[in-house]
């Protein structure tokens, strides 16, 4: 694949028409969406932004796009983000996504977990261009999801830790393949919960977290139980004093 997109991005800026002659094969019927709530229909719709495995952006392609299996199969890869807020308790906030999303309905998983566009406030080509494009996209996530007003949540409140690459089914048509940025902020927020995106909240501690994980009732967004086995616990650990050796985190972490 990385040789058709250095000849392509040579000779003309991809979009997404030209996505497709990436990736001529492409799955681009309705099909899928049958059947599906309206406005989860609309909202893949939006525009994301496909990039090559250094997280470099090739182009954009729709939310529909970027998460069919048949697509994802081809290697079609796109940019993500995961945030993980914590009360003045050093609890994480977690959600229950709602039956009405077409991927991964009901699983409970981190505060918020979303993409950023294809719009200039939240892309970029260089890492720091790129965190700051993710940092804007998790407070309009958080806002359109939660309710929590983005004044609540500063942009410099943020904190960016590392970067994961990791691919996973849905069902047998639904999937995700992400360079998933992770997103750290503490703070204490309201919620006015949007029921067509989040059925449940709720604040746990690491212990019962830990415990959650044991009930076998529940079930988890893979994405989140990739960074709960790796890493999460121990930068948990040090949410107050020391989480800075942990930040900005050059080199992309491979979970496939």
């Amino acid at each position: 694949m990385s040789a058709t997109v250095t000849e392509t991005r040579a000779t003309a800026p991809i979009t997404a028409e030209t996505i497709l002659r990436l990736f001529p094969d492409i799955d681009t019927s309705g099909e899928a969406l049958e059947g599906h709530d309206e406005e989860q229909i609309r909202l893949m719709d939006e525009v994301c932004i496909v990039t090559d495995e250094q997280d470099l952006p090739i182009g954009t392609a729709s939310k529909k796009l970027c998460h069919l299996m048949t697509n994802i199969d081809k290697g079609l890869l796109h940019r993500a983000f995961s945030v993980f807020l914590f009360n003045d308790k050093n609890e994480l906030l977690l959600q229950q996504r709602a039956t009405e999303k077409i991927t991964f309905p009901d699983m409970w998983t981190n505060t918020c977990c979303s993409h950023p566009l294809s719009v200039s406030t939240e892309t970029g080509s260089n890492l720091p261009d790129s965190i700051l494009g993710v940092k804007n996209a998790a407070r309009r996530k958080l806002d359109h999801e939660l309710g929590i007003p983005k004044e609540q949540v500063p942009l410099d409140d943020f904190h960016f830790l590392t970067r994961i690459h990791y691919k996973a089914p849905s069902d047998g048509k639904w999937g995700e393949h992400e360079i998933d940025y992770i997103l750290f902020i503490k703070a204490n927020v309201d919620l006015n919960i949007n029921e067509n995106e989040v059925q449940a909240t709720q604040y746990v501690s690491a212990e019962k977290l830990k415990q959650l994980f044991e009930d076998p009732t529940l079930k988890f967004t893979p994405w989140f139980k990739l960074i709960c086995q790796s890493m999460l616990f121990e930068w948990w650990a040090h949410l107050d004093s020391g989480l800075e050796k942990y930040e900005n985190e050059q080199e992309i972490r491979r979970m496939l």
